[in-house]
């Protein structure tokens, strides 16, 4: 278990070599680049921030351009696909591309001029339907709509909002001009509207016009120069012309399917130069030279000094940082323990003084684990699925690959608990040989069966709990001792293990515990005198120290009473430890549920097809359930009580100025 120790790292450079500089650390990604302030200097910062935007910019339409072919021309990948990783690429083909990326950038625009094409097409065809579906009900009219009559006669070409006769129309009318003489022609009715073609002479007119409008007669909005029937074979025939400019553009964007490979290359190409400029736009820079500085750990720095003075004019100082400052946090485990960095990231990373957990906790964590999910069958599901994809899928990205690493751990734990307890998919091994093949045959457990003595697997769960806390005292006390607090380790660590180990052991002198634990022995009476002592002797000693920061005495009193008062938070803890119980015997009685649903129909063909149905749908849910269970539960325990005992975090993340690219990754590194 390690954080790798950094170390301060300032270039100072011709500014001739900056772009080379630049993109050689952004390919290594080996250095955290830091701000500087350099007062009363000739040096200063330069402003980058509209050629990035540009950048950014032109980033944004190549994702577009992506996202349109991914729309028209998808490419068929697998369920596992994600796990292949981003492709290999050489620092001479991504120089090679920069002479290309113009013309990539503009396949790019087209893919989006014609996704844009498509777009106002289809809103333009939408519009079109509409103007076909306003037709419809005049379609029976063989004048235009805006037809107003002739010299003698007046037209009006509208419609009522409600369904009505030919004699309902003609007798509104007249209730209002009695006197008109109007012809009416019922174009069409619905039970919204009906339209109607009314003429009247010239001169009545006026009078018609205002009676039609009093009885709620509208006249076409926008009405059209040809007849309903010539209009509408000129909308079918837009509609023709934009479903043809659609399918061509489609066409088009079809047959470019093969400029994917060169877009997702611009793509990362475009990420890296905004990148990359906005970390020249935070270099202190003169006319001719520019300074960086930032981080590198102790390991690359050599190496890195070594390649740049070798291929540019440069001056590299390497320092130690100063105790105050905010150094970023790298931590380097063995192959065992790497996969469950992540779990302590995703909790905190370690403190400018504190030890890296991850060795220590990745133990606990596997067997933790095991326990919980307890069957072998699971356990070797999880282990094989694991290796086929580590074998199979080896450019898998680092967090992923942590993550199926931890994974194949978890599973060959999972398997060792499971044939130590006698679980393998349950008790699939005596349901089948009893209901198939009339046998006994059964797995038996190496050590016990949990569903027959769930008591002997909570006292276990219980002294791996203690353990736990204990060894997260353990190392509190190796930090404080790393850093000269000899005192506070004695007052922090040592008086809680009298403290608590004393009880313990007192605990273990009673006969009522030790029989209701199903303890085989019983320690005695001198261990309880001893035991006793020992514990006084913590409580005492945690009174007297666990206010030692305050200078009143009273103050100091009443928070180490207060601090004694804490060992209820360790029975607290150590009764969390049931969980192993718990989840590792849901795990078991439910596999031994959906076993016994599924010979339910007994023997025979029919049985046999019954059982493997319920099987794989029972045992797929119950390793599905308690597998996220056990993972939960599992980094809890982690969390809470046992870093809860030594473990403050706040450490910086380690972030180098590096290839952040999502389609391509360089083959170079140090």
């Amino acid at each position: 278990m390690a954080v790798l120790q950094m170390q301060r790292i300032s270039i100072c450079a011709l500014k001739k070599d900056r772009k080379s500089i630049l993109e050689a650390l952004q390919r290594r990604g080996v250095v955290e680049i830091s701000d500087l302030a350099l007062q009363d200097s000739v040096f200063e910062k330069a402003d980058t921030s509209a050629v990035r935007s540009q950048f950014e910019k032109d980033l944004s339409a190549v994702n577009q351009a992506l996202e349109v072919l991914d729309a028209y021309s998808p490419v068929k990948s697998s369920l596992l696909s994600s796990l292949e990783g981003r492709g290999p690429l050489t620092a001479d083909e991504y120089a090679a591309f920069g002479e290309r990326a113009d013309d990539v950038l503009a396949q790019a625009l087209r893919l989006n001029a014609l996704s844009k094409k498509i777009a106002e097409n289809r809103a333009e065809i939408l519009k079109l339907e509409t103007q076909l579906d306003a037709l419809v009900p005049w379609l029976g009219l063989d004048v235009p709509l805006r037809f107003t009559g002739t010299r003698s006669t007046a037209a009006f070409i509208g419609s009522f909002p409600e369904d009505l006769s030919l004699d309902e129309v003609y007798s509104r009318i007249a209730g209002q001009a009695p006197d008109a003489t109007v012809n009416v022609d019922l174009v069409s009715h619905s039970q919204d509207q009906t339209c109607v073609f009314i003429v009247a002479p010239r001169a009545e007119a006026a009078a018609v016009d205002e009676a039609l409008r009093a009885i709620g007669f509208t006249r076409p909005a926008s009405p059209p120069a040809e007849s309903p029937a010539e209009r509408k074979k000129l909308l079918e025939a837009e509609v023709a012309q934009a479903n043809e400019a659609i399918e061509a553009a489609r066409t088009e964007i079809v047959s470019r399917g093969g400029d994917r490979p060169d877009l997702k290359l611009l793509a990362d190409y475009l990420r890296l130069r905004a990148e990359k400029y906005d970390v020249i736009g935070r270099l202190m820079q003169s006319r001719r030279a520019f300074i960086l500085s930032g981080y590198v750990t102790a390991r690359n720095a050599r190496p890195l000094s070594e390649e740049l003075s070798s291929k540019f004019d440069v001056a590299v100082e390497l320092t130690a940082p100063d105790p105050d400052e905010d150094v970023p946090v790298v931590l380097k485990n063995n192959p065992f323990s790497t996969p469950v960095e992540s779990v302590v990231e995703s909790y905190s990373l370690p403190g400018r003084h504190e030890i890296d957990p991850t060795t220590i906790m990745s133990f606990f964590y596997y067997i933790l684990f095991g326990m919980m999910l307890s069957d072998a069958g699971y356990g070797l599901v999880m282990t094989i699925a694991c290796a086929v994809v580590i074998l199979k899928y080896k450019n898998m990205e680092p967090g992923i690959g942590k993550m199926v690493k931890m994974f194949f751990w978890c599973g060959l734990s999972t398997t060792f608990w499971g044939f130590m307890f006698g679980s393998f998919f349950g008790d699939a091994v005596a349901v089948i040989s009893s209901t198939f093949f009339h046998s006994d045959l059964a797995l038996r457990p190496i050590w016990f069966e949990p569903v027959s003595e769930p008591i002997r697997l909570l006292t276990f769960s219980f002294l791996i709990g203690i353990i736990h806390l204990f060894v997260g005292l353990g190392l509190k006390f190796y930090q404080y001792a790393r850093e000269g607090k000899y005192y506070d380790a004695v007052c922090d660590v040592v008086f809680w293990y009298l403290l608590v180990g004393g009880g313990i052991v007192y605990l273990l002198t009673m006969p009522m515990i030790t029989e209701m634990l199903g303890i085989p022995f019983q320690l005695p009476p001198i261990a309880a005198t001893v035991a006793a002592w020992c514990a006084l002797a913590g409580l005492v000693g945690i009174i007297l120290t666990g206010g030692r920061d305050s200078k009143n005495p009273f103050a100091r009193l009443a928070q180490g009473l207060y601090s004694a008062y804490n060992v209820t938070g360790y029975l607290s803890d150590i009764l969390s430890y049931s969980r192993l119980l718990a989840l590792g015997l849901a795990t078991g009685v439910i596999a031994q549920v959906f076993n016994k649903m599924g010979s339910m129909a007994g023997g025979g063909i029919v049985g046999a097809i019954m059982f493997i149905i319920v099987f794989l749908i029972g045992h797929t849910l119950n390793i599905g359930i308690n597998l996220l269970g056990a993972y939960v539960h599992t980094n809890r325990l982690q969390f809470v009580e046992f870093f809860g005992k030594f473990y403050e975090g706040g450490g910086r993340a380690f972030t180098p100025f590096a290839a952040h690219t999502k389609y391509y990754k360089f083959k170079e590194e140090i």
